[in-house]
């Protein structure tokens, strides 16, 4: 059986207490897409309940820390600002703890299971009525998954890409770095904001619905095929 995995690293546009000075008459940018992923947790939470699995998420806006990237592009033009030292404390505030549980949960879950699906939550302001399916390079249980994900989806007339090897941010890169790519299945999931936001081309609600749902069809839909080298997968 495989486990699932869903993570939010762009969930919220928060601000501990400590760090407001920095933003104060940027109140605007921070509550705006540059500062989070509107959308993005509310799927996440939706795949976590559906699947009856934790969710690992971000805890502050990407202004402050962006949990995806490394070194100085971490830091946005407003926490460049803080003495090194503060941004130390960030990092092992934030960032390390939460890339830790990443790397510990999928660590435990391939102790238990034969592979883990995880499927990054990410919503995106460009991709005017896009669904985008990212997979990185080498991913061969990753590619198999993503390929049946989309052809579930374009039944639903949604435009749907399916981008194989596609360079990813170094977190995705180090977790796809750690983990054997028979085993470990990332999938990055951006959804257009224009459906959370406008509720074009589709409302938000049906939406969701049918992507939680199309998902464990297209794992279903693999196994079907014969392929003693796909891993059985729990439906919850």
């Amino acid at each position: 059986m495989t486990a699932y995995l869903f993570s939010c690293e762009n969930a919220t546009c928060a601000v501990p207490e400590a760090y407001r000075e920095i933003f104060r008459g940027a109140e605007d940018e921070v509550a705006s897409a540059e500062g989070w992923e509107p959308g993005s947790l509310n799927l996440a939470q939706a795949f976590a309940m559906r699947y009856r699995t934790p969710l690992l998420h971000g805890d502050v806006t990407r202004l402050l820390m962006d949990f995806e990237k490394d070194g100085d592009k971490r830091w946005s033009r407003f926490s460049m600002k803080l003495p090194e030292a503060t941004r130390l404390k960030i990092v092992d505030r934030h960032e390390r703890p939460y890339r830790t549980l990443l790397v510990q949960r999928i660590a435990e879950d391939l102790r238990r299971h034969a592979a883990v699906l995880h499927v990054m939550v990410h919503t995106d302001p460009a991709m005017d009525g896009w669904i985008t399916l990212k997979t990185p390079k080498g991913g061969v249980l990753a590619q198999k998954i993503a390929k049946a994900w989309q052809a579930r989806l374009k039944t639903g007339e949604l435009d749907v890409h399916h981008v194989r090897n596609a360079a990813s941010v170094p977190l995705g890169t180090a977790l796809s770095l750690e983990f054997p790519a028979a085993q470990y299945a990332q999938i990055r999931l951006s959804v257009s904001q224009s459906f959370f936001l406008e509720g074009r081309p589709w409302r938000w609600e049906p939406l969701k619905k049918l992507l939680l749902e199309s998902l464990e069809q297209a794992v279903a839909d693999i196994e079907l095929v014969s392929d003693p080298e796909f891993p059985s997968i729990a439906p919850y």
